[in-house]
């Protein structure tokens, strides 16, 4: 069976490309509210699941033993641009926990931001710090220095910072994560397959905390607070993400991952979302998060005209000539 068709590209009056994929949408209790496609393949969330990753930042009790506020936690669950605040959040984090950016291990690459990417290419080479997971790979540092257990091999599978964010994916999908489910994500961490559907179900319990002891559930509402009250870090100038946060404030929350996936919470409604495009377009995955959020969740008329661009964006070229746009189809 192949996956719908979830969004149209056109050109002129006619279809140039498509993109098929699978969404679910699911409560906490584990309930389907709607499924199109393959909801059962396991899929590689990458960056979408972050602020799970971010949980033993809370849970340890790092986060409170080196004085961290909404900044540092919605870092914690980001894919930053790499613009300068973002970079010097990092730097606090580590200066926090006594260490520097040599101990990251996520790899660098320039800034996601083209102005902080051509910023940096003026004075110098990017670092580790510029990659767009340094956020989150403080943290886990943060947890490893807490806990204290060496940190050096922090990103490995068997780090016991890197067992921890295993058993928190576990508790949130219900998915039992075999080594035959793990691979290494571009910042070089472990990135665990999980079935879409679970997925969605994880991210109800994350909107709403159902499901989960009191302690998770408390630490849950710390990161969500944090990423609502300061979206900014959690992506970036002009990022699908933060704006949509900065729209809808503790209505949503959502989080890209690489390879066209998409997951929200609308923990007013006790909701979960997971997408995943097929051909890991992440312009597809974001204009059928934005048509789930528009499907789902109340909106007043500012609310409606402010989302309806990131639904049906248009396609402009070198002319600034409108040319075409990309469309949700009618199954979304």
């Amino acid at each position: 069976m192949s996956n719908p068709v979830l969004v149209e590209v056109t050109r002129g009056p006619l279809v140039e490309s498509i993109h098929r994929g699978a969404v679910v949408v699911a409560d906490a209790d584990g309930s389907i509210v709607l499924a199109l496609g393959e909801v059962a393949k396991p899929v590689f969330p990458r960056s979408a699941i972050k602020a799970l990753q971010a949980l033993p930042l809370v849970e340890s009790g790092a986060a409170d033993r080196y004085g961290f506020g909404d900044e540092e936690l919605a870092l914690a669950c980001a894919s930053h641009s790499g613009e300068p605040a973002h970079v010097a959040t990092v730097e606090r984090m580590l200066a926090a926990a006594g260490l520097d950016p040599s101990a990251l291990r996520c790899g660098a690459h320039y800034p996601m931001s083209q102005a902080a990417a051509y910023a940096l290419a003026r004075t110098g080479a990017p670092s580790a710090v510029h990659n767009n997971c340094s956020g989150k790979h403080a943290g886990f540092l943060c947890v490893a220095c807490a806990i204290g257990v060496d940190h050096a091999d922090y990103f490995r599978p068997e780090h016991p910072v890197q067992r921890e964010v295993r058993a928190v994916i576990e508790d949130f999908t219900g998915a039992v994560l075999s080594r035959e489910s793990c691979a290494i994500d571009g910042c070089s961490v472990p990135t665990w397959a999980v079935p879409l559907e679970n997925l969605a179900r994880g991210f109800a319990k994350f909107g709403i905390g159902r499901g989960l002891a009191p302690g998770r559930a408390a630490a849950v509402a710390r990161l969500r607070h944090a990423c609502a009250q300061k979206p900014w870090y959690v992506a970036g100038t002009g990022r699908f993400c933060t704006e949509i946060m900065q729209l809808f404030g503790r209505r949503v929350f959502v989080k890209t991952g690489a390879e066209g996936v998409y997951c929200a919470a609308l923990p007013e409604l006790g909701l979960g979302i997971a997408t995943k495009c097929d051909d890991g377009a992440g312009r597809a995955a974001q204009a059928i998060m934005a048509a789930l959020i528009a499907r789902f969740l109340p909106l007043n008329d500012a609310e409606r005209k402010a989302l309806t661009p990131y639904m049906r964006p248009s396609l402009r070229n070198w002319n600034g000539f409108e040319v075409g746009g990309v469309r949700v189809t009618e199954a979304v």
